[in-house]
């Protein structure tokens, strides 16, 4: 139950439960991990895989997924260095619960578009 105070209460201002949702909700967490639960993969492959993502936010994300125990973070002894990241268990599971909502967007992104053009079509004729 979301608002038993045994498990948080999201629904406060002050509940750690909300630092998690945002983390979870955030669409390069989401394409990051899913990445990186197939296999341990370094800093430029995600950054070439993740069409749109500044190596600035990758970064970033990395450096918070790492924060909370959802990936590992391997330096290796190259010049220049290369650093590799790793799925922790932690990070599968929600990989795992993640994967679902991945391909739900995928599958309504047609009927999404479609909704939000007739949404747009209806506040431009109430407009005029």
């Amino acid at each position: 139950m979301l608002h038993d105070h045994a498990e948080g209460n999201p629904y406060q201002a002050n509940c750690p439960t909300r630092r998690i949702l945002d983390r979870i909700a955030d669409k390069w967490t989401v394409l990051i991990l899913s990445i990186v639960a197939g296999q341990p993969t370094r800093f430029n492959a995600l950054r070439r895989q993740v069409d749109g993502l500044s190596q600035k936010v990758l970064s970033q994300t990395l450096k918070s997924l790492e924060r909370d125990g959802l990936v590992t973070r391997h330096a290796f002894a190259t010049v220049p260095v290369t650093v590799e990241y790793a799925i922790t268990p932690l990070g599968a599971s929600l990989a795992e619960t993640l994967a679902p909502l991945a391909r739900w967007a995928s599958a309504h992104m047609d009927e999404i578009a479609d909704a939000q053009a007739a949404f747009d079509q209806r506040c431009a004729d109430t407009a005029a």
